[in-house]
């Protein structure tokens, strides 16, 4: 089976996405854009040229090094400031992002919450729910302090009690939101530790992701 292309925003979040297609009996190639959230976000705001030059350069040396056929972009962000959809016609792979499963969500929902990295992500996630769904009300936050925990290692316990997730889960709650996205792929890492502190559904898109990978 040739590997699928894990693409993320940096080696942390890489590897979460190549972990994924682990637990599913699926071969994944690493494969960063920067090497820490710092420098991704100083990627996300340059020019969709030298975004999309970029990010297709490491697709086809990819491809061409290891004969990929599919790529899982594992990042919301990423996704969110790079249009992906000319870039896998141009390459002839397959790609799936996060907001491929958000445009599936949105007609279920009448109210979200969502947690992001940062307002790159943040923005591309509302204008994909809010095209999916234009009666649905978000309430979003970027919370790039949270993925700089996760990226030096803070416990799950720890960083969710500093950083004020179940208060902020509850604010949420009393003003309607039905469910809470995880609109960055680093968030899993604390997933259960806050589903066991608030009443909110949480949404994560990678079982989704990985499903249509084959679809």
């Amino acid at each position: 089976m040739n590997p699928v292309i894990v693409m993320a925003g940096t080696p942390v979040d890489t590897r979460m996405g190549v972990d994924v297609l682990a637990s599913h009996g699926l071969p994944g190639l690493f494969c960063p854009v920067s090497e820490t959230p710092g420098r991704q976000t100083a990627f996300q705001i340059s020019s969709m040229e030298e975004k999309v030059s970029a990010v297709t350069a490491l697709l086809r040396s990819a491809q061409a090094a290891h004969s990929c056929e599919k790529a899982f972009i594992y990042c919301n962000s990423l996704s969110s400031s790079v249009d992906f959809g000319p870039i896998a016609q141009e390459t002839g792979l397959k790609i799936v992002t996060p907001l491929d499963v958000y445009r599936r969500l949105a007609p279920q929902y009448s109210s979200l919450a969502v947690i992001a990295a940062n307002a790159q992500g943040t923005a591309g996630i509302e204008r994909t729910l809010l095209t999916a769904n234009p009666a649905l009300t978000l309430r979003s936050t970027g919370l790039l302090p949270v993925v700089l925990s996760i990226e030096a290692g803070e416990p799950p316990e720890e960083l969710v009690a500093r950083h004020r997730l179940p208060e902020l889960c509850a604010w949420y709650e009393s003003v309607g939101a039905q469910a809470l996205v995880l609109g960055c792929t680093h968030f899993p890492y604390f997933k259960d530790v806050l589903a066991r502190q608030i009443r909110l559904p949480i949404l994560d898109p990678a079982e989704e992701m990985v499903r249509l990978l084959d679809a």
